[in-house]
């Protein structure tokens, strides 16, 4: 790790966007207006306010977006109340990139790739996902496996019906976890809609969401004869000082933070207690 991975760097919000009830995307640019700092999908950041705590954040925003960084935050505790309360114009402290990110230039590259995310889980994979696109001829079929607890709790909903949805070659697939007026989607839990569509064990799959959510879409895929190896997910939940010191992201005789937070199953050989 290089030691300007360590300093933080003073970010300016520029832009707040509340995606759900409890979900809100921060546009952040440095203070002399550029992008902070350069990453790889599936990379994340640790931002920090000062008295207040810090936390290890996925990079929403793809590294082919040159003028900013984006953060995709679910209000859950000290900290994200304080950034949800934030205005644009104010200043947070932001250092990283950390982790190994997804392997789109090496593993992913020219394969048919299918998403599934969970809630907030799509926060992670969104980089993934619009690196992916923004270099389409790099990658064969995509298809997007998306849920969430209600209609209102799918984050990025119009990104996803307005651009993703009319791409070619793309297939999105949105369900819900009840039955609500207004929602004409598949209405069900994620693991179960996956089998249900039966994909071809020719994609290399990615999956990110709640554990028990992994757990059954894993169970699920295993069932379609998909491999360990052919599937990855990402852990940056675990990770506290994303430097291999605190070891509260271990996970068998791989730290996280070191190692990961991208893995594919084959390389964890075990899941968290959690899962």
């Amino acid at each position: 790790m290089q030691k300007e991975e360590l300093i933080p760097k003073v970010g300016v919000v520029t832009e707040i966007r509340k995606e759900t009830p409890d979900v809100k995307t921060f546009r952040v640019v440095g203070t002399d207006g550029r992008k902070l700092f350069e990453h790889i999908p599936g990379q994340c950041a640790m931002l920090s306010v000062p008295g207040i705590g810090e936390a290890m954040i996925s990079i929403t925003s793809s590294p082919t977006v040159e003028e900013y960084m984006e953060f995709s935050i679910k209000k859950v505790g000290v900290l994200t109340s304080w950034l949800h309360a934030m205005e644009t114009g104010q200043e947070i402290l932001v250092r990283g990139p950390y982790g190994n990110g997804f392997p789109v230039d090496t593993t992913f590259k020219g394969r048919d790739l299918l998403f599934i995310a969970g809630g907030i889980g799509l926060a992670p994979l969104h980089s993934v996902i619009n690196y992916v696109r923004a270099k389409r001829e790099n990658y064969g079929h995509i298809d997007i496996v998306y849920g969430s607890r209600s209609k209102e709790d799918l984050v990025d909903f119009e990104e996803i019906t307005n651009e993703w949805m009319q791409e070619k070659d793309m297939n999105v697939y949105l369900t819900i976890d009840r039955e609500e007026e207004g929602w004409d989607g598949h209405v069900g839990f994620v693991p179960n809609y996956v089998q249900e569509l039966n994909f071809p064990t020719t994609e290399t799959a990615v999956i990110c969401g709640p554990p028990v959510m992994i757990h059954f879409t894993l169970q699920g895929l295993k069932a379609l004869g998909f491999t360990d190896s052919q599937v990855f997910t990402t852990m940056e939940m675990r990770m506290k000082c994303g430097i291999g010191k605190c070891g509260r992201c271990n996970i068998g005789d791989k730290y996280v933070c070191k190692d990961g937070p991208v893995f594919s199953f084959d390389e964890l050989g075990e899941l968290p207690d959690e899962y």
